[in-house]
């Protein structure tokens, strides 16, 4: 049995983490955060008043950060760059408002927010460094909100057990993606999206279109549930 505790000190998870924006978020507590959002929701809501809840989602944004700028709650930044990178593969994500350079906003114009929008928002602070952030969707007839939070910080993301004692490193592909993976992790960390991981080891591995026409010979099983992270294959 084969377990792999990986920890990397803060200083080194500061100096490497490939990823990359122009604007961080400082460290907020939870009552600075709600002293910000109970301004922020003033504004959602003039803003839904005046233009109603049948506008597109940049509308809204536009809106918003523009009467938060005028009632003083600045400086607000719209559509902030957020990019994952490993060696020649990066991937970009772009948050919707920075307000006071302290609280993450995620603007919706749905029937209903769904689990989806919370991972979102959770991956976005995830990225950030961020511990809270707040949902709002623009297309009810009253507006729908809700806080996504976290006290996990990038140094805690990076303590991760693997275990492999199941994986069976079959060929060369196989041995390419679990080393790629742990190089992933390694260089964001843990709980961020599995799509971004998947995209990158996908680039890695070759592409869709190699993967599409290799021959199916062993059936990898990979787990990233939090803290561990799962190495399986799956043979006759």
């Amino acid at each position: 049995m084969i377990f792999l505790l990986i920890f990397l000190p803060p200083s080194f998870c500061q100096s490497f983490m490939p990823i990359t924006s122009p604007i961080w978020v400082r460290p907020a507590n939870q009552e600075e955060f709600a002293r910000i959002d109970y301004r922020v929701m003033r504004h959602a809501f003039d803003s839904q008043n005046e233009l109603g809840r049948l506008c597109d989602e940049i509308i809204y944004r536009n809106d918003l950060a523009a009467r938060l700028e005028a009632g003083g709650l600045g400086p607000v930044r719209r559509e902030v760059p957020v990019t994952a990178a490993h060696r020649d593969f990066a991937k970009t994500y772009r948050l919707d408002l920075i307000v006071a350079d302290a609280a993450i906003y995620e603007l919706k114009t749905e029937i209903r927010l769904a689990a989806d929008h919370d991972a979102q928002l959770l991956n976005y602070l995830f990225l950030q460094g961020a511990h809270h952030g707040k949902l709002i969707n623009f297309r009810p007839a009253q507006i729908e909100s809700r806080f996504v939070n976290t006290s996990l910080t990038a140094e805690a993301r990076r303590e991760l057990v693997v275990d492999s004692h199941r994986w069976c490193e079959t060929d060369q592909g196989s041995k390419l993606l679990r080393t790629t993976l742990l190089n992933l992790l390694e260089d964001w960390g843990g709980f961020l999206e599995l799509r971004l991981y998947m995209e990158a080891l996908t680039y890695f591995l070759g592409g869709e279109e190699f993967l599409r026409h290799s021959p199916l010979r062993t059936l990898h099983w990979i787990n990233l549930a939090g803290h561990r992270v799962q190495f399986v294959t799956l043979k006759k």
